[in-house]
């Protein structure tokens, strides 16, 4: 990037979501007198018999694990979205309300209490993998599901209620407004170009190499030109997949290595265990070809300076733009030059 940028206010704009972003470089040297977060405490225990997602532990809402000894899911006893809701709406001038149906699930990554994906080993890391495929395809092929959102919310600063290793999976009727927005600028690009959005867009930066964290075969993890988090990363697929199920058991390998390699990456920046907010956009499940579509995981981490210093995302942004100060190639840098090994395996 041009020196003017790098040291400059400027804006970003982001080509999936059609959103702009304010850079602010100048400001990484001011003093922080704000909130600190407590340090984290790593988990050493492989079973907690306190735990409901611990194997052969009774749930809060009644239900029994079974003894699992890999990735299993199971229907949220606390669901935000429920498949038995009652058809309705209200339409009275200015107020507007629609039922809205959907499936919520957890999905446990290990039934080792203590581990995290950078601690898991590759082959239990494609196991989660092959769930996850599993889940959006049995999801998605319910009549009223339309789309399947994967996610992990890891750490409590992430407000995640529980340290086992899990992500949930949430598939609904409607088609997210996140989604609704990447599927018009991804539509708008394939209509015009025949061609991926985000192929061009990782071929464009395979070139430059200034955003680039990881690459390997099939994969490449990248800050992206337009990120909000200050270590914010997307991994691509360098082949044009719609979605996760179309994955060779080569790319799947390949998949759960980028995954495993960044989650280190992210816990060896400031020796912590790095927490984010990760989920996999991919086609809707509404019958529609999506052709446009090209599956991505984004991992949103709140941390800024160190282990105990967070982003906060208020005042301007909420009411107007989303602004970082770390710009996207600097973060690139820290990333791509700590070790693969985990901190705490050395």
């Amino acid at each position: 990037m041009d020196t003017v940028f790098n040291e400059n206010p400027h804006r970003r704009y982001n080509i999936l979501t059609g959103e702009w972003v304010l850079v602010s470089p100048h400001r990484t040297k001011r003093p922080w007198q704000g909130k600190v977060e407590k340090p984290f405490i790593p988990l050493t225990a492989t079973y907690d018999k306190s735990c409901y997602l611990c194997p052969t532990n009774t749930r809060m809402g009644g239900g029994k694990n079974p003894d699992y000894t890999t990735a299993y899911s199971f229907i949220n006893d606390f669901s935000a979205l429920l498949s038995d809701t009652p058809s309705g709406s209200v339409d009275e001038n200015l107020l507007q309300a629609k039922s809205e149906r959907g499936l919520c699930k957890v999905v446990c990554f290990s039934p080792n209490h203590s581990l995290t994906l950078p601690l898991m080993e590759e082959q239990d890391i494609e196991a989660v993998i092959t769930l996850w495929q599993k889940e959006y395809k049995e999801l998605g092929e319910l009549p009223y599901v339309n789309h399947v959102q994967i996610f992990e919310n890891k750490g409590d600063t992430m407000g995640c209620s529980n340290p086992h290793p899990h992500g949930q999976i949430w598939a609904q009727e409607s088609i997210p407004q996140e989604i609704a927005k990447k599927s018009k600028n991804l539509g708008d690009y394939w209509n015009k170009n025949k061609k991926s959005l985000l192929l061009s867009y990782i071929e464009q930066e395979l070139k430059l190499k200034e955003r680039i964290v990881i690459e390997n075969e099939h994969f490449v993890a990248l800050v992206p030109f337009w990120a909000i988090w200050p270590y914010e990363t997307m991994i691509v697929p360098k082949r044009h997949l719609q979605n996760i199920t179309l994955m060779t058991e080569v790319e799947k390998t390949d998949f759960a290595k980028t995954v495993k390699e960044l989650t280190i990456k992210y816990d060896n920046l400031f020796s912590t265990s790095f927490p984010y907010s990760a989920g996999i956009h991919q086609a809707p499940t509404d019958q529609k070809n999506n052709d446009e579509w090209h599956f991505h995981m984004s991992f949103y981490p709140p941390l800024l300076r160190s282990a105990t210093v967070k982003k906060f995302m208020v005042g301007y942004e909420m009411f107007a733009d989303a602004q970082r100060d770390i710009t996207a190639e600097q973060a690139a840098q820290s990333l791509r030059e700590l070790g693969n090994v985990h901190y705490s395996k050395l």
